[in-house]
């Protein structure tokens, strides 16, 4: 991850892309590891972590109704996070990820490290849903690295 993240960086600036993300299951780890590197203040607009349903409607603006009907951590919800943090942020890219880090909170259908992430640019939105394995540290590890190497990924593309 660390050779990537030079490259990210490069590529935002080179760019002129600003970036926000809206996390829960990573607890911040994707604002961390993206602030790491000198300069990141020119590519990146800002971070929320919203943990609890509540948070997820009143700081990023995901309908009650969503979280209830298809839950937390739910494609669509990660969609609302990552579009409206773009949104609310300004940004031209916006990034959401929720997901189940266990060791507890697994429900039928959705075990411990299932975890959406989604990339949002223009009038586009790429969602993916993972399952990752390994204890919690390790599902936010791969988590917050995962949802790195899809923003890599689109800003290679867009070159």
């Amino acid at each position: 991850m660390e050779k990537i993240l030079p490259k990210i960086r490069a590529l935002l600036l080179k760019e002129g892309y600003t970036v926000a993300i809206a996390e829960s299951c990573t607890g911040g780890l994707v604002s961390s590891l993206l602030t790491q590197l000198p300069g990141s203040s020119q590519y990146f607009l800002c971070g929320v972590v919203a943990y609890s349903n509540n948070s997820k409607n009143r700081l990023l603006k995901v309908p009650l109704a969503l979280l209830k009907e298809k839950g937390a951590v739910s494609g669509e919800v990660a969609r609302a996070m990552a579009e409206n943090i773009k949104k609310i942020s300004g940004a031209d890219l916006g990034i959401g990820v929720t997901g189940i880090a266990g060791p507890g909170g697994a429900i039928p259908g959705k075990p411990v490290g299932t975890v959406f992430i989604c990339l949002t640019q223009k009038n586009v939105t790429t969602c993916i849903k993972y399952r990752f394995r390994g204890n919690r540290s390790q599902i936010r590890n791969q988590s917050a690295f995962k949802a790195l190497k899809i923003l890599y990924n689109l800003l290679v593309s867009a070159v």
